[in-house]
């Protein structure tokens, strides 16, 4: 590994490039020889350039992106997903502005073959760069420390990804430093997971002076002083964390996207919202939307509101508890709106009405938040920002994020704000809509409240 080591982002542009190069070939054949002649409009060489240029962009933007181009960071499966959906993007714009040169909506049928073409070589790189890498790359060999025993959950996921780590030694920060150093020097890296900070510095210049690898799961505090702004004042460097929330001018450009995207989405989407409602209101008489109190910015409560997935008995016994896998509460109708995410679209109303942003740390209900804080207190710390449809812990989050672990998401998303983030959290969105685990519930093991992150990324809450 350490022989290629300096080479692997050479290697891994390399590979994406012959990709690109692949795609926009197969696309460039296909428009000298059908696409070009069906729109009356002859180009010469360099219209040809531009429009090849063009599409190559897309590809560039789109599979950057998803993460379309990171075999070995992401699953091969993940990759394979992210580029497909990436030409899926691409070719529909591309269509578009084909058929504006045409005046006309014409030639689909070879878009439906352009894309079949797409995938075969998609899927074809994918497996080929998987190989190569794998040989390249072995999984590293690594060492986990932790400090307390819930850090182990780290490991279960560590080990869905043997392709590109193995934990050969686990042991306790407890042994002490100079232990773990002298074991350290027989593997790959290190992983520190919620050992004590003490320990954790320590730890970390000893390795940076032996030039070992290390991972780190980070504290609330380290989030804090990673989105810093560095300040020059003096010879003595310093750091500010402003930790106020948004700027009024931040807000106010928050807000326009806000109005200007859910006003827009309930006009395209009012067909699809309209059927739902019908089917909802005739599998069972009950009522078409459900509404449940949750917590938005400094605390204010109000009621989010949702196509109903649930029979209307779902919380008889007045206990609040997330939808679980395959549970059976959940209506032949609702399982389809939940797995299309078509149930959240009522809360776009909640978005123009101002209750809720478009991107923003999902909402809980009162009860569950309070909870949370009788043993997480700076879980208040969400409430810096309006709630969101979706957001970062919905994005980068998995189905059994844990309370902790979506608020450290949430704070990066909070101290990282921009206008050019939520754009970016938006477009990430379209990818996870589709993907499977971000549709479940929480499984049996871990079934208790607020365990998953709930949105349009991920499932949350009943009705």
């Amino acid at each position: 590994m350490k022989k290629y080591e300096r080479y692997k982002r050479a290697i891994r542009l390399m590979a994406s490039l012959i990709l690109v190069v692949a795609l926009v070939l197969v696309y460039r054949a296909a428009w000298y020889g059908f696409i070009s002649p069906t729109t009356g409009v002859w180009y010469w060489r360099r219209g040809n350039w531009v429009i090849m240029g063009l599409y190559s962009a897309l590809i560039l933007f789109f599979s950057t992106m998803y993460g379309g181009f990171r075999l070995g960071d992401l699953e091969k499966g993940n990759v394979i997903y992210s580029q497909i959906l990436s030409l899926l993007i691409v070719n529909f714009i591309t269509y578009i502005q084909v058929s504006l040169l045409a005046y006309s909506f014409r030639a689909l049928w070879i878009f439906v073959v352009l894309m079949a073409c797409d995938v075969v070589i998609i899927t074809a790189w994918a497996q080929i760069y998987a190989v190569i890498y794998r040989r390249m790359f072995p999984p590293r060999r690594l060492l986990l420390v932790y400090g307390q025993l819930h850090a182990l959950e780290l490991l279960g996921k560590l080990r869905q990804r043997e392709d590109r780590y193995l934990i050969e030694k686990i042991v306790s920060a407890e042994i002490g430093e100079d232990a773990v150093m002298e074991m350290a020097e027989d593997y790959d890296g290190v992983i520190l997971c919620d050992i004590p900070t003490p320990a954790r510095n320590f730890i970390l210049k000893a390795c940076f002076e032996r030039s070992i690898r290390v991972y780190m799961t980070p504290k609330i505090s380290d989030i804090l002083v990673r989105t810093s702004r560095e300040m020059h004042t003096f010879d003595t460097p310093l750091l500010l964390s402003r930790n106020n929330g948004l700027s009024a001018e931040q807000q106010l450009g928050k807000r326009c996207l806000d109005i200007l995207v859910s006003v827009c989405m309930l006009i395209l989407i009012s067909p699809v919202m309209f059927a739902t409602a019908v089917a909802v209101k005739l599998y069972d008489g009950g009522s078409v939307l459900y509404k449940q109190k949750r917590l938005t910015l400094n605390g204010k409560e109000f009621y989010v509101y949702k196509f109903r997935s649930m029979r209307m008995d779902a919380e008889k016994d007045g206990v609040a508890r997330l939808a679980s896998e395959n549970d059976d509460r959940i209506t032949p109708v609702g399982k389809l709106i939940r797995m299309t995410r078509i149930d959240e679209l009522p809360q776009l109303w909640n978005v123009l009405k101002g209750d809720m942003s478009l991107v923003g740390p999902r909402p809980e209900r009162p009860e569950i938040a309070a909870e949370y804080e009788t043993w997480l207190p700076q879980f208040k710390s969400r409430l810096k920002v309006k709630a969101g449809l979706t957001g970062y812990a919905q994005i980068y989050g998995k189905y059994n994020t844990t309370p902790y672990d979506k608020l450290k998401l949430d704070l990066t998303y909070i101290q990282n704000y921009s206008f050019i983030l939520d754009l970016k959290l938006l477009l990430l969105t379209v990818k996870i809509l589709f993907m499977k685990e971000s549709t479940e519930g929480v499984s049996s093991y871990e079934d208790k409240p607020g365990q998953r992150p709930g949105g349009w990324g991920q499932r949350d809450g009943n009705g």
